[in-house]
């Protein structure tokens, strides 16, 4: 990987590339701490010195993580780039439901632009949603539990709507950059800008680990969590790479006068097909039985059990809590892997353009040799999935360090997944740049 990036410095369209990358990144970080307008950074600041990010709304987590802690300084960028994701995981999900988007996918580039530009208005619909909400919780008080400071100096409407028109504008501000990076730089924009933010949190959240324990007992579990930290990215990193090749073998055909075919490929099936999305889903069904707890707790008269049951068993952290966000994972693991592969499709595609899986026939055979080999494969990701998300529980239960632990859950299989991705892409362009011509 270090020679990857020191070859690609070396050349000048790629190192054009990379510092232009590195420029849209350092406009993204510094929107990340500009405070929005109206807003008393003073006692904020004050807030967040007396509570932890566990202390946040628990909607708001997700975007808090996103954000790269954006959404507790209440920076113009606060919303990150979570609105832009959400958006994303409804159109792609939307696209197996309503036929006019599966049309779309299947005409190539021209649909992909129309899609894309849907995801652009529903994201700023959902930034004006969120936006809305997350200044009502600030107005409120409802942001850092047991601090009563003002986070915003004038409580009238207008400033209130200017500061959810200066949220959403900064949503809107993010997906260009995303763009920008895209086309004019290295990798997935948005995906390197939600690398950023997550890796900007990893150095204080491993300082803190050292802070909360006095003397060497601080150094020690400090160095015992970098290895418990190192030793997981490797398996993550293991486990994405991990997948199942199919072999299929095309058969020879005439077309014209040319003989066409024979050659032989194969089908990569990852261990992992549905990457971070069910952890994504799992935490934002846990997050709908919390909200309606904080609207509807009841009274010291008429209590609400309900609300009673969920504050007791369903907060971060509990046996019940864990178990239900294990159990949510492996579903929508295998939920998004039955509407992002299609067994069906690919058997039909391949028997369209004379191949097949040797030892297995077209048609309907092959169908149920793809749905059995996607089944096996799905099991041990879904559980693998499971175990990354847990391993900030597990932390809690032997380190004591559960809000501050940074390697586990949604956190690590981004960065993770991220780096792997950019990397791929540069030395697939050094590749371009560095081949052997016929003549020596």
């Amino acid at each position: 990987m270090l020679s990857a990036f020191a070859n690609a410095l070396r050349t000048p369209d790629l190192r054009k590339k990379i510092l232009f990358t590195l420029a849209i990144l350092a406009i993204f970080r510094l929107g990340s701490v500009i405070p929005t307008p109206n807003v008393n950074i003073v006692n904020v600041n004050q807030c967040r010195a007396q509570a932890t990010s566990g202390d946040a709304a628990g909607l708001y987590q997700m975007i808090q993580l996103f954000s790269g802690g954006a959404l507790l300084q209440l920076a113009i960028f606060a919303l990150g780039i979570m609105p832009y994701i959400t958006a994303s995981i409804i159109l792609q999900l939307l696209t197996v439901v309503i036929p006019r988007l599966e049309a779309l996918k299947k005409e190539g580039a021209s649909g992909t632009a129309k899609i894309t530009q849907y995801t652009r208005y529903l994201t700023l619909v959902l930034a004006v949603l969120n936006s809305t909400a997350f200044v009502t919780l600030a107005i409120n008080g409802q942001l850092f539990q047991g601090c009563s400071l003002d986070l915003v100096y004038d409580k009238s409407v207008f400033p209130i709507i200017v500061m959810i028109l200066t949220m959403t504008a900064g949503t809107g501000v993010i997906m260009w950059l995303g763009e920008l990076i895209t086309d004019r730089g290295v990798g997935n924009g948005m995906s390197v800008m939600i690398f950023t933010q997550i890796a900007a949190q990893f150095p204080a959240s491993l300082w803190a680990i050292k802070e909360s324990r006095e003397g060497a007992q601080g150094w020690f579990v400090f160095a015992v969590v970098l290895a418990i930290g190192l030793a997981v990215m490797l398996g993550v990193i293991f486990m994405e790479q991990a997948q199942r090749r199919i072999p299929v073998q095309y058969a020879k055909r005439m077309v014209g006068r040319r003989l066409l075919g024979g050659t032989s490929t194969y089908i990569p099936i990852k261990v992992n097909q549905a990457g971070v999305i069910p952890v994504i889903f799992a935490s934002s069904m846990l997050y709908l039985p919390v909200l309606y707890a904080q609207f509807q707790p009841g009274t010291a008269e008429n209590p609400n059990l309900v609300s009673n049951w969920i504050a007791t068993n369903l907060t971060n952290g509990s046996w019940v809590y864990n178990g239900v966000y294990f159990a949510l994972i492996v579903f929508f693991a295998y939920f998004y892997v039955s509407i992002t592969f299609d067994p069906v499709e690919v058997s039909d595609n391949m028997k369209k353009y004379g191949g097949f899986i040797p030892g297995v026939r077209a048609g309907g055979p092959t169908e149920r040799y793809l749905a059995h080999v996607l089944s096996r494969l799905t099991a041990p990701g879904a559980t693998y999935l499971g175990i990354v998300a847990l391993i900030p529980a597990i932390a809690f239960l032997l380190l004591g360090t559960q809000n501050e632990f940074p390697f586990g859950g949604t956190s690590i299989l981004i960065i993770v997944g991220v780096g792997l991705d950019t990397v791929k892409q540069i030395q697939s362009q050094l590749q371009q740049r560095n081949y052997e011509g016929f003549l020596r």
